[in-house]
């Protein structure tokens, strides 16, 4: 014998109508048919779901940009440290050599 486990309906049928008065239900069912309508269907079907439903948020393609944006900063910042370093041991030693 298989046992599964099962919540009672009438967890199930609070649970369902809390989502229908929140109105969770109307906006998957919107955005499932703004999908379904779409005529060209769009490569990532979450994506276009987060977006129908207010997600804000970097698509994939800007989040990539943003990624690569934040690698090249950062091995900039690190140049312009070493750079600093550098600089400031010349003028320790200026310093130093002067008086």
């Amino acid at each position: 014998m298989t046992s599964t486990y099962r919540p009672n309906e009438s967890k199930r049928e609070e649970f369902r109508r809390y989502l229908e008065k929140g109105g969770v239900v109307d906006s998957i069912t919107r955005a499932l048919v703004a999908l379904y309508e779409e005529a060209e269907k769009p490569n990532d079907a979450a994506e276009f779901v987060r977006r129908y439903m207010g997600a804000t948020g970097p698509d994939t393609a800007e989040l990539e940009t943003i990624k690569n944006e934040l690698m090249c900063l950062r091995e900039k910042t690190d140049e312009l440290t070493r750079e600093n370093e550098a600089l400031k041991e010349k003028l320790q030693k200026y310093e130093s050599g002067g008086q």
